[in-house]
């Protein structure tokens, strides 16, 4: 079977099924990206560039689509040139989410194409609207977010199915295309992601941290609304009275990941530090940016108490990395963690706008060591059983790209 991935990002969620197709006797597997990283494991990379920007003063409600079409354009015609090369894949796994998949089955009509589904926006209900706080003044948001779909209209059209990590997120999507939906998470290395009683880290010349200590991590791609930091660091001043030994540490980068960016010249990591640096030490709250994996990987070894929270939106390999690493979780109670969270079984569950329960969870969690040793192991075994790479995710994975070819 000949198979082609399109991932803007690549190898992003396919990091672990393109190296897996390819290793299979008489595959024959491309992947396109718009990177220029150096990648070096298989399978092939094609790389393709936009050839244009977004046009000057264009309506800013459909800017969005343009820059999609653009992409879309240039994976078009990279596609062209492999094709002129031989290349005929059988199957297309795409990511439709930057618009590269557009057109692809213009180039290879006869292949059959799964989407990778990630989100689809809605004005109300989901994460639009949900934070008060910062909730657009601007009326014409809903506009903009109903024209962002059309990329997702387009690719309905063409898609023969689609892969979802969560089931939350599959619902996300209209029917009838939601029936085509398979619901198979990314997977994590549980084998590999274990506790570990013996992990120490050393964050300064002279500050070493082991399980001895009294450790409180949160973790986000970066530090920003949707992931809650706002919420975990108005939590930390009484956290911190309440636990006069505890020491915080906060992984994170500056960027925006989702939502709204920042004034300008700032940084929502900034913004809300400074809005309770003075009342907390500052000698227990470490950041420390993004990590390589071993080290992030200790890290959640190091965790007494995990925490993490997210807007109604799509859930992070780290809450999954989490729970494989044992920790004791305390996660906001909003609809994607309620798949996986169950409060009082395998973590602790409290509202996400309610610091008070945020700091009673983390205070109750760090008292009772029995309790958190209960829930962690709880959690390592809901994500060895539902979310494992090797022996459930990756198997179903290439399966349902086996099944494409089918239909």
């Amino acid at each position: 079977m000949k198979t082609l991935f399109v991932h803007q990002n690549y190898p992003g969620q396919f990091k672990h099924l393109a190296p897996a197709v390819t290793a299979r006797p008489g595959a024959e597997v491309v992947a396109m990206c718009m990177h220029q990283r150096p990648l070096t494991e298989p399978p092939r990379v094609v790389r393709y560039r936009a050839i244009r920007g977004t046009t000057p003063q264009i309506h800013p409600w459909v800017a969005d689509f343009e820059t999609k079409a653009i992409r879309g354009e240039a994976a078009f015609r990279a596609a062209l040139a492999l094709k002129d090369e031989g290349f005929n894949p059988d199957v297309i796994v795409a990511h439709p989410g930057w618009g590269e998949s557009m057109f692809l089955k213009e180039v290879w009509p006869k292949a059959k194409m799964g989407i990778y589904c990630e989100f689809y926006y809605h004005t109300q209900g989901f994460d639009a609207g949900f934070d008060p706080e910062f909730e657009s003044p601007d009326v014409s948001r809903a506009c903009r977010l109903i024209l962002k779909n059309v990329n997702n209209l387009v690719h309905f059209e063409q898609a023969d199915a689609g892969l979802s990590p969560t089931h939350w997120q599959a619902i996300t999507f209209p029917q009838p295309f939601r029936q085509k939906i398979s619901v198979i998470h990314d997977g994590v290395d549980t084998a590999r992601i274990t506790p570990n009683p013996a992990v120490r880290i050393r964050l300064t010349p002279t500050l070493a941290l082991t399980r001895d200590d009294e450790v409180i991590t949160f973790v986000a791609r970066n530090l920003e609304p949707y992931r809650g930091y706002h919420i975990f660091m108005r939590a930390l001043p009484e956290l911190l009275k309440r636990r006069p030994k505890a020491h915080v540490l906060i992984v994170g980068g500056n960027d925006v990941s989702y939502g709204a960016a920042p004034p300008t010249g700032k940084t929502w990591r900034d913004i809300f530090l400074d809005e309770v640096r003075s009342d907390i030490d500052m000698s227990r709250v470490h950041f420390v940016g993004h990590l390589p994996y071993p080290n992030f990987i200790a890290l959640l070894q190091l965790s007494r108490v995990h925490v993490y929270l997210t807007y109604p939106f799509v859930l992070s390999w780290s809450l999954i990395e989490a729970m494989s690493a044992g920790c004791a979780i305390v996660a906001s109670d909003t609809p994607p963690l309620r798949e996986v969270i169950f409060h009082g079984e395998n973590g602790r569950l409290a509202g996400f706008f309610d610091r008070q329960a945020l700091v009673d969870e983390v205070c109750e969690l760090l008292d009772n060591p029995e309790e958190r040793a209960r829930l962690g192991a709880n959690a390592r075994a809901f994500a060895q059983a539902h979310y494992d790479l090797n022996s459930v995710c990756l198997p179903a994975q290439l399966k349902w790209v086996e099944s494409l070819a089918d239909l």
